[in-house]
């Protein structure tokens, strides 16, 4: 029998996605952002998806009649209400007690919360250490507490993407975070890299594309055959249009190298004024990154952040996705780029913000075995 669980802050469902793989079915998300609950929808129709701010749901009585094994999520480290003199730093002033107040609520078997590596070296205001604040607000509710920094490229995404993952027990179960850490596998000998995640896919140029491909070229490493399985088609592979200008930057730059390293007739012009040079560089900025190594880490802004390692222009939607580790069935809702002043998640920032489902699918599977381990 599946193990029940919920995911709340589930973006477009990375984290669903991977405990699906495993021995666990997600009975009801919540994520605020319409796109990316439209996309979670599309790929998971057996769940219950609510669209809404997670501040404003009340409802736990929908829960009494279902067993809920686990609570899995993200919560973003932005504090929600900070006005006065609060402490953007002190998780309690952030969505993280809302994240708390579903787990006291439904008390799970367990939860597992991701969030950035940098959380572990943050302090508040009083010098407190955050992830000391996190262990004890969860020790509070019945839950003993280990975290874990996991770097999704040790789990067969092939991308180096660096996560903290804090994974909790209900105090009466058994408690060893020795045996709770989970372990890491490779589609082979060695960590995958964006060549092997994407070098089947239709070479297109900048402004080519459509909505679906059939495969016109055979797969030709596990990772490429595990991420078509179930998928009759490629989704979601339509190149940014970029101008002249940038193309011509983008051809100047090398494999390692980025928009810091162009000669003064490629760098960065002020917005609304191409005669004028901006003056901002950042080392990610435009970024080729190594052919045969892992991706560096796809965030929200990657569409910015990076150019393809062999054709001048920057990734699809799905490119970006292999990289994340998501099957090629599955789509994404949503423009696939957004202006600044939209509020809803792009497909490409719903892909960034995404936890890899591979290395969610290793978590789930390393909880699912200690459980059963201790006969739960």
């Amino acid at each position: 029998m599946k193990r029940n669980i919920i995911d709340l802050f589930a973006g477009c469902g990375g984290m669903s996605t991977g405990f699906e793989m495993s021995n666990f079915k997600t009975v009801f998300a919540l994520e605020k952002d319409l796109w990316a609950s439209e996309t979670y929808k599309a790929n998971h129709k057996k769940t219950v998806v609510t669209n809404i701010d997670i501040s404003n749901f009340s409802d736990f009585s929908i829960f009494k009649d279902k067993e809920i094994d686990g609570v899995v999520g993200g919560p973003p480290c932005q504090g929600f209400s900070l006005s006065g003199k609060r402490d953007p730093n002190d998780p309690r002033n952030s969505l993280f007690v809302e994240f708390v107040r579903f787990v006291r609520n439904i008390q799970p078997k367990f939860f597992v919360m991701e969030n950035v590596p940098g959380l572990l070296s943050m302090k508040t205001q009083n010098k407190e250490n955050v992830v000391d604040i996190i262990v004890s607000e969860f020790n509070k509710i019945n839950y003993n507490v280990t975290y874990f920094k996991l770097n999704a490229a040790e789990f067969g995404v092939p991308q180096n993407r660096i996560r903290v993952f804090f994974i909790g027990l209900r105090k009466e179960i058994e408690f060893n975070e020795d045996l709770l850490k989970p372990k890491g596998f490779l589609f082979g000998d060695k960590q995958l890299s964006i060549k092997d995640a994407i070098s089947d896919l239709p070479y297109i140029e900048s402004g080519e594309g459509q909505e679906e491909y059939s495969y016109s070229k055979e797969a030709n490493n596990e990772y490429q055959k595990w991420i078509r399985k179930s998928s009759d088609n490629i989704k979601n592979h339509i190149s940014m249009k970029h101008t002249e200008r940038i193309i011509e930057r983008f051809k100047t730059i090398e494999q390692g190298s980025s928009l810091k390293d162009v000669s003064r007739e490629h760098m960065q012009r002020k917005r609304g004024n191409a005669d004028v040079i901006s003056g901002k560089t950042f080392s990610q900025n435009n970024m080729r990154p190594f052919w045969d190594k892992p991706s560096p880490t796809v965030a929200a802004s990657f569409q910015g952040n990076f150019i393809h390692p062999l054709l001048n222009r920057n990734y699809t939607a799905r490119e970006a996705a292999r990289l994340q580790s998501f099957p090629d069935w599955y789509v994404f809702m949503g423009k696939r780029t957004t202006m600044s002043w939209e509020t809803n998640l792009s497909q490409y920032q719903q892909i960034g913000n995404a936890v890899p489902p591979l290395l969610a699918k290793a978590i789930a599977q390393h909880i699912d075995m200690y459980l059963k381990r201790i006969n739960i």
